[in-house]
């Protein structure tokens, strides 16, 4: 038995290696392209997943468990064509900005192979994701997959590079890691044939990836609070957050993961989630689910993306089937309120505040106790309200009216469509950003003198140095022209 288990790791490691070099030498290839086969090559890929959307959906679920078919296929699709649709006129490949008036020239560089670790609740939308900003930006990409998506995972791969090599793209720029062992990931990681780490995954795995002393972006966990106010309309507050809560059952780290009232609407708005299929656990319901959701201070894996129903009977909890939400009125944050983390299912913890200043502060804990730097949601109509949360909240999205798993992604709101959401500094990343293909260039600057030149001695008179100053600004002037930077 350890035999075969150290014969799996070597083979990994092996397979990792090989996919490395293999990477590299497309990466070399693939960097000398135009605008236009890339933008042709990424048009395939988009294409491609757009029609296996509900089968890679179907193999994600039957794999991991996770979520349902119907909510998998929707997030491919935006993986696929929303994307797409942000990206296919973004400018790439050589001069990509000119800037006469200030004498700057932007000239875009691939970074080279990137290495893609993906989560297992959202397997396939990720390496769709993926695989099109990365080939966009003229990057190949290796995907190590978590260890319970690998199957989809590898063919989500195997559908993006096949479909990129069909319209010219070198074979092995789009690649997947399948004999999938922490050995193999960590030389993936050390490899030097991997210029940067995109990480998506548990906050160990995004740790891991920011130690290998190379560049990396990694996504930290979300805690997202959702602030409903007085001056809301409660039923579309409702009515959002249960759409977003239950979207793929709750496995988007977006997702709200507790509800924050305003005293004066309490009473009311929990009707109006209750109208809307809400299930409000009993003291005694918490103490039996939490313990079930939650073990040794993480989520249980077996109760991600599960729905309302699988979770109350896993408990003996008898509730109806049409139910589509169970909520958790807490008094507290922290380890000895375990619903008070955050829960990738179809669960929101609920919290009462006196005003808004006190639910300000609630929101504050909440986001401490494992959501920094990701997101926040206040559904609002006083703006005074909106500006002080704003300007207080550790996080780098703050959504208004709107739902979270669909707002922070850019679908819903204006922001950056993406899968990878980082949370900056104060969520231990390098960026704050909505990943997307501009975040995987490098951008070389060529800058002239913009500056009266004065090269004259004491003395020369005043007119050779105006002559210096016309005839270098004419050098410079030709070369721009050239350039074609008019």
């Amino acid at each position: 038995m350890e035999n075969n288990l150290f014969d799996r790791d070597l083979l990994s490691v092996q397979k990792a290696r090989n996919l490395a070099a293999a990477a590299r030498q497309a990466y070399k290839t693939y960097s000398t392209f135009s605008q236009e086969k890339v933008d042709r090559i990424i048009k395939a890929m988009a294409d491609a997943a757009v029609n296996h959307s509900e089968n890679l959906a179907e193999l994600a679920v039957k794999e991991t468990g996770y979520g349902n078919k119907e909510d998998k296929t929707a997030k491919n699709m935006f993986a696929s064509r929303n994307i797409y649709e942000s990206i296919k006129d973004l400018k790439t490949v050589g001069v990509i900005n000119r800037d006469y008036k200030n004498k700057i020239i932007e000239i875009a560089h691939p970074m080279g192979v990137i290495l893609g670790i993906t989560p297992t609740t959202n397997p396939t939308s990720t390496v769709i994701f993926k695989s099109l900003i990365s080939a966009k930006s003229r990057n190949a990409i290796i995907f190590s997959p978590h260890p319970h998506a690998v199957l989809c995972s590898k063919e989500a791969a195997r559908v993006m590079g096949e479909a990129a090599e069909s319209a010219g793209a070198p074979a092995n720029l789009i690649s997947c890691l399948d004999i999938v062992t922490l050995e193999g990931s960590k030389e993936l990681m050390a490899s030097p044939d991997v210029s940067l780490i995109l990480a998506t995954g548990g906050t160990n795995m995004v740790k891991a990836a920011h130690s290998y002393g190379k560049p990396a972006i990694g996504v930290g966990p979300g805690n997202t609070p959702v602030y409903v106010d007085r001056s809301a309309n409660l039923l579309k507050a409702a009515s959002d957050i249960i759409s977003s809560k239950t979207f793929d059952n709750g496995v988007i780290c977006a997702s709200e993961q507790a509800i924050v009232v305003h005293k004066d609407i309490d009473s009311q708005f929990r009707s109006v989630l209750k109208n809307l299929k809400a299930y409000f656990l009993s003291e005694e319901e918490i103490k039996k689910v939490s313990p079930v959701l939650v073990k040794g201070g993480v989520m249980n894996a077996d109760m991600v993306g599960q729905t309302p129903k699988v979770i109350a009977q896993a408990v003996g909890i008898n509730i109806e089937s049409s139910v589509k939400l169970l909520i958790a009125p807490l008094y507290g944050v922290g380890p000895d309120y375990p619903l008070s983390r955050e829960i990738l299912s179809t669960v929101l913890s609920y919290y009462v505040e006196d005003n808004w200043i006190s639910a300000c502060h609630r929101c504050i804990e909440l986001l401490n106790f494992g959501g920094v730097g990701h997101t926040l949601v206040i559904h609002a109509s006083d703006e005074e309200v909106v500006t002080a949360f704003a300007h207080e909240k550790p996080v780098f999205r703050i959504l208004i009216n709107t739902p979270a798993s669909q707002g922070a992604i850019g679908l819903t709101t204006s922001l950056t469509p993406s899968l990878t959401l980082s949370t900056g500094t104060w969520g231990g990343g390098i960026s704050s950003d909505n990943i997307s293909a501009s975040d995987l260039i490098n951008i070389k600057r060529v800058a002239y003198e913009v500056n009266s030149i004065n090269t004259a001695s004491s003395s020369d008179i005043s007119g050779n140095t105006q002559i210096k100053k016309d005839i270098v600004e004419s050098i410079v002037r030709k070369v721009v022209e050239n350039l074609n930077l008019k």
